[in-house]
């Protein structure tokens, strides 16, 4: 294996020291033999360990006095093509004035944005350097995953260039939030450590498939205690050529914020639906305000949280039930700019039908 482990060459005769006591013992050379398991590893990390790229990036923020205070993080990526485009994590280079991507021949280069999904902590780089040098690695699916089944991870944690580690799947179909907020399902589970650094990194199946890409942990004290986050490949799928071509992910957008209506609440709000979505906020010039969905007017104190008050009540979708915000997106992020809706709510104690004609969601700055 060479220094940055770009390679690893065939099996080699080696020679080996005990010291017992105050004698040494000289071991006769002996071949390595590798085991089937450990085969595919050292395979997979042959083929495409050089398809991983070190990101380090720096950024500028103000002081107290105003003035510019360097600040600098790392990374991992995948070459997805042979024109240099490189996917990883959108808070790898979020706010990042200065890209500089590492090749595996520690080649080095300047890096440009090509494109960010904050929604799902994705983005797209850019690097001009000669199709050659390029390894790439392709995109599967994970929608045929299984839990039990065995990844491996290649990144860069703590600085440390294209390290392995093996997994397995460890769930499916769990949900975390990206940094703005926003829940991001259908993310893979894995024990295969991640730490800082690895972030950006593909996970990969044994058939040398980007099948997530590496993203967070679950770390009370910080560091890996097996418990690895990855956005799922075909989300991957879906978002990328739009990256690459627009920039950005033209994604349907309602407008409103609203509270989730249980059976509990709806009681003691004396409410007439036992569930839904009671509208709190409609956001001005949103496609709910142009359809004339009401939000809340009056602020109140139930059950030890604060409430807004007096909006619709959202019972359905398409004759499809409501039954809270989550639900809702969910449904919204299915639909595409342009589509119409027609939405049932409890105004007043009265239902009413509205038909909403969905927008482009405003892109954040």
């Amino acid at each position: 294996m060479s220094r940055d482990g770009s390679k690893v060459g065939p099996p080699r005769r080696v020679k080996a020291t005990l010291l017992l006591g105050s004698f040494l013992l000289w071991m006769p050379a002996s071949t390595v033999a590798l085991v089937p398991e450990e085969e595919v590893n050292v395979r997979i990390y042959r083929e495409l360990s050089s398809g991983v790229v070190n990101i380090a990036t720096a950024a500028f923020n103000d002081d107290f006095f105003l003035s510019p205070i360097p600040g600098r993080g790392t990374g991992s990526g995948s070459i997805i093509d042979r024109q240099g485009h490189i996917l990883t994590n959108h808070h790898v280079v979020e706010k990042a004035e200065q890209i500089q991507v590492t090749l595996a021949d520690g080649g080095k280069f300047p890096a440009r944005l090509t494109g960010v999904d904050p929604n799902n902590d994705l983005a797209v780089i850019q690097i001009d350097a000669p199709p050659e040098r390029l390894t790439v690695i392709p995109i599967g699916s994970s929608s045929d995953l299984m839990v039990g089944q065995k990844v491996l991870a290649i990144g860069n944690p703590f600085g440390l260039d294209r390290t392995l580690t093996v997994g397995v799947v460890s769930s499916l179909g769990r949900s975390i939030r990206a940094q703005n907020g926003r829940l991001i399902r259908g993310i893979i589970q894995t024990d295969a450590a991640i730490n800082p650094g690895n972030s950006g990194g593909p996970l990969l199946d044994t058939n040398g498939r980007l099948i997530g890409i590496n993203s967070a942990i679950f770390s009370p004290g910080g560091g890996n205690i097996g418990i690895g986050f990855a956005i799922p490949a075909d989300t991957a799928q879906q978002v990328v050529p739009q990256l690459i071509a627009h920039g950005h992910v033209s994604r349907p957008w309602l407008g409103v914020s609203g509270q989730d209506i249980t059976p509990e609440l709806a009681k003691a709000l004396n409410l007439p639906a036992p569930r839904g979505v009671l509208i709190s906020q409609v956001i001005k010039e949103s496609p709910a305000e142009k359809a004339g969905l009401r939000g809340g007017r009056v602020s109140i104190q139930v059950y030890n949280q604060r409430m807004i008050v007096g909006g619709d009540l959202i019972t359905g979708i398409e004759g499809e039930e409501m039954k809270g915000m989550e639900a809702l997106t969910h449904f919204i992020e299915g639909k595409r700019p342009g589509d119409i809706l027609h939405i049932t709510v409890l105004r007043d104690g009265e239902p009413h039908e509205l038909e909403i004609i969905l927008q482009e969601s405003p892109r954040e700055e």
